[in-house]
């Protein structure tokens, strides 16, 4: 029978790991071209950069979730085998497109963060030529976000058919 415990404390960080990749998106920072009224320059201010945090809290907490299933089944390959049947097959097919949005959802999280905690520091004395105030594209936590559901859902299907799998087995 599958662990309440584990199924609950990977629910959990899947939560904090959706909020806080939902609460990214929201609070990106944005750039303005500024004109610096003493200088014949113009730069780029930004606002608060809260949303880099609240990526790095999601990765880390996805992360950790996908530690403790992984732990909690022996990561699939280790340890005696299941018994054969559907159970076993729901398993496999599971433990692979958990991997595969787990991994998408890290990049997301990853590469938002990374893009949002970077701010253009240039200068332009040119009228026609201003810096690039670029920002985190719109959508790239709310993906993180939305790979991160999925891989909750997958997760926890797949520690469900794992266990299952081991206990028809008589392990």
């Amino acid at each position: 029978m599958a662990s309440k415990l584990v199924i609950v404390a990977v629910l959990l960080l899947d939560v904090i790991a959706f909020g806080l990749a939902v609460a990214a998106e929201q609070r990106r920072s944005t750039g303005h071209l500024i004109q610096d009224p003493g200088a014949n320059y113009k730069y780029c201010a930004y606002d608060k950069d809260i949303a880099t945090g609240y990526g790095i809290g999601a990765f880390f907490c996805l992360l950790a979730s996908q530690a403790i299933v992984m732990a909690a089944s022996r990561c699939f390959c280790c340890g005696k085998p299941l018994s054969p049947g559907g159970s076993r097959a729901c398993a496999v097919a599971l433990f692979i497109i958990c991997w595969l949005t787990f991994f998408i959802a890290e990049v997301c999280l990853l590469a938002g963060s990374v893009r949002n905690a970077y701010h253009t520091k240039y200068r332009s004395f040119y009228e026609d030529n201003p810096p690039s105030c670029e920002t985190v594209r719109k959508g790239v936590f709310a993906a993180g976000a939305a790979f991160t559901f999925f891989t909750a859902i997958v997760s926890e299907v797949y520690y469900v058919c794992y266990s299952k799998a081991r206990e028809t087995y008589g392990l």
